[in-house]
C-alpha cells in the first residue's frame, strides 16, 4: 500500500506517482484542470461503472464526459489539490481532493457568477489494467451552489 498525504496538484502527482493506480487516480482529476474531454477515454474503462452516477447519461462514461465537460465551461482557472491519497489492495485508490476555480461560464445549469470557487471530495476509484473500471465519488455540491451565489439564476 502506498500512502501519500499532499497538496501537490493532480498534474504534480502524475508526474511523480510510484505506481499505475495511483498515476490513472490522478490522470482522473488532471482531466477536469487541462478540459481534456478526449482524455476520459484513455483514463476510464468503456465499460466504467459509476456508483454514483448523475442523471441522464447514456453510461458512466458519458457521464464521466459530461462532469469534464461542465467544469471546463464553467470554470477557469480549475486546479485539483490532492489532500490525501492512499492505494489499497486490488487497484483500488483513494483520493481526496480540493478544487479552486472561477465560475466564468454556464455549469450545473447555473450562469456565470464570477465568483471563485473552492470545494472539496473525494474519489473511490478501481484501476485494471490501467484504467478505471468503478468510480464512486463525493463533491461538496451544496457548498458550490452556495460559492456560485444566490444572483446566479438557473441557465
Amino acid at each position: 500500500m502506498t500512502t501519500v498525504g499532499t497538496a501537490n496538484t493532480a498534474s504534480e502527482m502524475v508526474r511523480s506517482a510510484t505506481t499505475t493506480a495511483l498515476r490513472v487516480a490522478s490522470r482522473n482529476l488532471e482531466l477536469y484542470d487541462t478540459g481534456n474531454v478526449a482524455g476520459v477515454d484513455e483514463v476510464f474503462a468503456p465499460d466504467l461503472i459509476d456508483h454514483n452516477a448523475g442523471a441522464g447519461a447514456g453510461s458512466a462514461i458519458d457521464g464521466m464526459r459530461a462532469l469534464v465537460t461542465a467544469v471546463r465551461d464553467g470554470f477557469t482557472d480549475t486546479r485539483h489539490r490532492i489532500l490525501f491519497q492512499q492505494e489499497l489492495s486490488d487497484g483500488w485508490v483513494v483520493l481526496h481532493w480540493q478544487m479552486t476555480g472561477t465560475h466564468t461560464g454556464e455549469a450545473f445549469g447555473f450562469a456565470a457568477s464570477g465568483n471563485p470557487v473552492a470545494i472539496n471530495g473525494t474519489d473511490i476509484v478501481r484501476v485494471v489494467d490501467g484504467k478505471i473500471t468503478e468510480i464512486y465519488h463525493v463533491e461538496e455540491l451544496l457548498k458550490l451552489t452556495q460559492q456560485i451565489g444566490t444572483g446566479a439564476q438557473p441557465a
